[in-house]
C-alpha cells in the first residue's frame, strides 16, 4: 500500500476528514502509543439491520488480519448520532472505530443544527469498502407489484394518501419519500424508525405498506418474496436486482450519486495505525467469501483508501447540501 500522504500534499477538497491527521502521533509532547488490545467497531443502529450485519462480517475477518479481537458494539439512536458522539469522545489510539454509511457522517450535519460532532474536526477516514443504493420496497400485504401499481393503489385506496417507513428521520430515504410524493402528486407521510430492523419488522407484519432504505436492509426479504423492491436509486440498475428500474427510469432524477460505507476513527489516531487497519480492511473485502456475502446483500464492493473515502464524503455532502436546500428543509 502506498504511504498515506500528509494533509498538505492533498487537495483542499480531500483535506476535510484529514484535519489533524499528521498531529495524531503527538500528544502532550510525547508519542501516542499504538493500541494493542481489542478493537471495537461501533454501529449506530440496532442489531439485526443491514449495517449491523455488515459490521459483523467484517469484524470476524479483521480479527485474523489484525491479530487481535474485533468486537461490534451497537450504539443505536438518532440515526447514528449517539455512536458518532461516542467516537468523538473516544481515545485516539485505534481501539475504537465507527462503521457508518452516508447518513451519519454526511447527512446528519446538514439536517441537525447541533449534532454534537463535526466530521471535519472530529473524525479521520480509515477506509471505504462499498457503495450501495437506497430503494422503495412494498410490504407483502400490499397488492401492488410495481411503482405504477403502488401509485394507482394509493389513489384508489386512500385518495392518494399513504405512510412510508424510513430508517431515520431527516435521512436520504425520507427525502426520497418527499420527492416521490411530489412527483406523483401523492400525500405521503414518513414514519421514522430507529433503524431498519424495527421498520422491517413492521413491514413484515404489514403494519406499514411501504418502506424506504438501503438495499442491504431489503435484499434478504426481497429474495424470500416477503417484500418487493420496486425502484432503486443510482444511474443504472443493480446487478442483484436486474428487473427493478431506477428512479431515473421512472422520471425521478437527482438520486444518482451513490451513498457509501466506510470506517472512521477519532481524529488524532496515529497514521501508522490508520494505515494498518485500512490495509487489513482492503485484504478482508478481497476475500472471496466476504466479497460474495457483501455482494449478495446488494453492495458494490470496492476498496477506498483513506484519501479516497475523505474525498467521497466531501463530494457527497456537497451534493446533498444542494438537494436539502432545494427541498426547503430547515435544520432542526
Amino acid at each position: 500500500m502506498r504511504p498515506i500522504p500528509s494533509p498538505r500534499s492533498i487537495a483542499p477538497v480531500t483535506r476535510r476528514l484529514f484535519a489533524g491527521f499528521s498531529l495524531g502521533v503527538l500528544c502532550l509532547g510525547g508519542l501516542v502509543q499504538a493500541q494493542t488490545g481489542p478493537i471495537k467497531i461501533m454501529v449506530g443502529f440496532p442489531p439485526g439491520g443491514g449495517t449491523d450485519a455488515i459490521a459483523r462480517i467484517l469484524a470476524d475477518k479483521l480479527k485474523d488480519q489484525l491479530g487481535t479481537p474485533v468486537i461490534v458494539e451497537n450504539k443505536a439512536g438518532a440515526g447514528g448520532q449517539i455512536a458518532a458522539q461516542a467516537l468523538k469522545a473516544a481515545t485516539a489510539d485505534g481501539a475504537t472505530l465507527f462503521l457508518s454509511h452516508d447518513h451519519t457522517v454526511s447527512i446528519l450535519p446538514l439536517v441537525v443544527k447541533n449534532p454534537g460532532f463535526d466530521p471535519a474536526r472530529d473524525f479521520v477516514a480509515v477506509g471505504g469498502f462499498a457503495t450501495f443504493v437506497n430503494a422503495l420496497a412494498l410490504s407483502g400485504g400490499t397488492p401492488a407489484k410495481s411503482m405504477a401499481e403502488y401509485v394507482a393503489w394509493l389513489r384508489d385506496k386512500g385518495a392518494g394518501k399513504g405512510t412510508v417507513g424510513v430508517p431515520a428521520p431527516a435521512s436520504v430515504p425520507e427525502f426520497l419519500v418527499k420527492m416521490i410524493g411530489q412527483k406523483y402528486k401523492l400525500d405521503l407521510q414518513s414514519a421514522p424508525y430507529r433503524g431498519s430492523a424495527p421498520m422491517m419488522g413492521d413491514m413484515l407484519g404489514n403494519q406499514i405498506a411501504a418502506g424506504t432504505g438501503s438495499i442491504p436492509d431489503f435484499m434478504e426479504n426481497h429474495k424470500a418474496g416477503k417484500i418487493r423492491v420496486v425502484a432503486v436509486m443510482g444511474a443504472a440498475r443493480q446487478a442483484s436486482l436486474p428487473d427493478v428500474p431506477t428512479f431515473a427510469e421512472l422520471g425521478l432524477t437527482g438520486f444518482e450519486d451513490l451513498p457509501y460505507y466506510g470506517l472512521f476513527a477519532p481524529v488524532g489516531t496515529p497514521p501508522t495505525t490508520i494505515e494498518k487497519i485500512s490495509t487489513a480492511l482492503a485484504k478482508v473485502i478481497a476475500l472471496p467469501e466476504v466479497h460474495e456475502r457483501l455482494t449478495s446483500m446488494g453492495l458494490t464492493v470496492a476498496y477506498m483508501t483513506p484519501q479516497q473515502l475523505a474525498s467521497r464524503e466531501q463530494a457527497y455532502s456537497q451534493t446533498w447540501s444542494r438537494i436539502i436546500k432545494n427541498s426547503g428543509f430547515v435544520a432542526q
